[in-house]
């Protein structure tokens, strides 16, 4: 979804209204997109609100991480209904794959309270605006709320171990300090916000093995993640090539 989509849906949203795309692709894909990447990412509209674009750029990384033989788990924090997991869930199995631990960390209960920092970039609104203007569990919307259940049962539908999926359910400020993975080589990071994207890089950033892949969805959509990400690299000395994958997305691989 464009800044400007989503300015009309917040907008749209005020009146108890939702401005969709007829058409099923939403999405302009790469020409290297084969006809089972699109099957597959149509498939997944109702599990996710990241873009077609973003989620295969996912599928490429899952390719890659296992066509380097990378160790380590896939992690991701903001998973919503699921729908970028089972991306992963449903490439491993195509490759042959059925033991690689996928991590979800999550409230399952919608977001958590933004700060002054968390601005939509396209429309200067901010995050705590938007999120008063719109009814908590009302559609694909701001609130990102999917209980714990919901999510199960979209990730077992997959067919993939089922025990192969680590539910982390609570806040990432308080989850990620007690239960992370020994090594990561797929790094999703969608929570939105400037505390949990910033947190989410201190802890599980230094966690991803060299040649691993990380994945930004709100680096272009919120002002908060962003911030979060150019700081922490800032911090670190070492800046990575960030590939924009749309105008939102951010993809880049570990190099040391």
């Amino acid at each position: 979804m464009t800044q400007a989509e989503r300015a009309i849906n917040y907008i749209a949203g005020r009146f108890g209204l939702q401005v969709s795309r007829i058409s099923s692709a939403q999405n302009h894909l790469p020409i290297e997109a084969t006809a089972v990447d699109t099957a597959l990412i149509a498939s997944l509209r109702p599990y996710t609100m990241t873009s077609g674009e973003r989620l295969w750029s996912l599928l490429n990384a899952v390719r890659y991480v296992i066509d380097e033989g990378l160790p380590g788990d896939f992690a991701e924090c903001g998973v919503w209904r699921g729908g970028s997991v089972m991306a992963m869930a449903k490439q491993l199995s195509a490759l042959g794959v059925n033991d690689r631990r996928i991590w979800l960390y999550d409230t399952f209960a919608g977001m958590t309270a933004p700060t002054a920092a968390d601005v939509e970039a396209g429309t200067g609104v901010t995050a705590e605006t938007m999120l008063a203007g719109t009814e908590v569990g009302d559609g694909n919307n701001v609130w990102c709320v999917a209980g714990l259940s919901d999510v199960q049962a979209n990730v077992r539908s997959t067919g993939y171990p089922f025990d192969q999926f680590t539910f982390v359910e609570g806040d990432v400020a308080v989850t990620l300090k007690q239960s992370v993975p020994e090594s990561i080589s797929l790094l999703r990071l969608d929570t939105d916000w400037y505390e949990s994207t910033k947190l989410g890089l201190e802890i599980l950033y230094p966690r991803l093995v060299v040649g691993g892949v990380c994945i930004l969805d709100d680096y272009g959509h919120w002002q908060g993640a962003r911030t979060a990400v150019d700081e922490y690299f800032a911090a670190t000395g070492h800046r990575p090539f960030m590939h924009p994958i749309d105008y939102s997305g951010r993809v880049f691989i570990k190099t040391r």
